[in-house]
């Protein structure tokens, strides 16, 4: 003998959904479409604000000696994941972050622009 379950009903979406941009006119969307094919040349990255912790960051590493890492954690206040997470976020928004050691410790440097 064998039972069966019985299937819930399926519930109604409360939100209708909405046409995509693109396929929009352009009046009827009330903005242009973007244009996702459009390269543009690499910059060099906008500088942050002069209070911020990002900012203090990037002080350190354009030193003639580079950073370490604990040097940064004292300025910023963040743990040592969250400092090498904001290194590769700085190299993700165009930096040029080196790594090199020093008396056995890792340092963390951005060349001056030529």
């Amino acid at each position: 003998m064998t039972t069966s379950t019985p299937t819930k009903p399926k519930r109604a979406c409360r939100f209708a959904r909405m046409p995509k941009a693109d396929t929009l006119a352009s009046s009827e969307a009330g903005f242009a479409p973007m244009n996702h094919g459009a390269t543009s040349t690499p910059e060099a990255p906008p500088p942050p604000a002069a209070s911020s912790k990002i900012a203090q960051v990037i002080t350190l590493l354009q030193r003639p000696g580079g950073a370490r890492l604990d040097e940064i954690i004292a300025i910023t206040g963040w743990l040592p994941h969250t400092t090498r997470a904001a290194l590769t976020g700085l190299r993700k928004k165009g930096h040029t972050v080196e790594r090199a050691k020093r008396d056995g410790v890792t340092c963390y440097s951005i060349p001056a622009l030529a």
